[in-house]
């Protein structure tokens, strides 16, 4: 392990973006439990960059700037038939909570909830924009 790597909580954060990324930030605390840990807008008012963290995890946020060098790399999934090619795992405690707060916040649910064969219970949706998440008690560091 490198330096950088063993002084840091985590070596992996996944980044995603939104068309109403303060929207979105608002949701995906609302309904997974995510606190925001810093937002930093843009004077059009669009987020620059956004931090939320849960636990020893962090998901970064931006808004949708297809004019920027990153932003050419990336589509939504609306722009490619509803496809994802990522999916974020998020590890809670009771996932029946957060499925039915789900449900509440009017997320698309594509995979039920259900006891998995390796282990943990967990559901599969839809957030506000289409991207797809997977939430379960299933925690692969135990």
């Amino acid at each position: 392990m490198s330096k950088a790597a063993a002084a840091t909580r985590s070596t992996l954060i996944p980044c995603l973006r939104y068309r109403d990324a303060l929207a979105a930030i608002d949701w995906l605390c609302e309904v997974f439990g995510f606190e925001k840990q810093a937002v930093y807008t843009n004077p059009d008012g669009s987020v620059a960059h956004a931090q939320l963290v849960l636990g020893g995890g962090m998901l970064m946020i931006g808004s949708v700037v297809a004019e920027s060098e990153w932003g050419k790399l990336i589509r939504q999934p609306d722009e490619i038939g509803g496809d994802e090619t990522q999916s974020p795992y998020l590890i809670v405690a009771d996932a029946d909570q957060v499925y039915e707060r789900a449900q509440a916040a009017g997320a698309e649910i594509v995979i039920d909830i259900k006891f998995e064969d390796y282990g943990g219970r967990g559901f599969s949706c839809r957030d506000l924009e289409g991207r797809l998440w997977s939430i379960g008690t299933y925690d692969p560091w135990q």
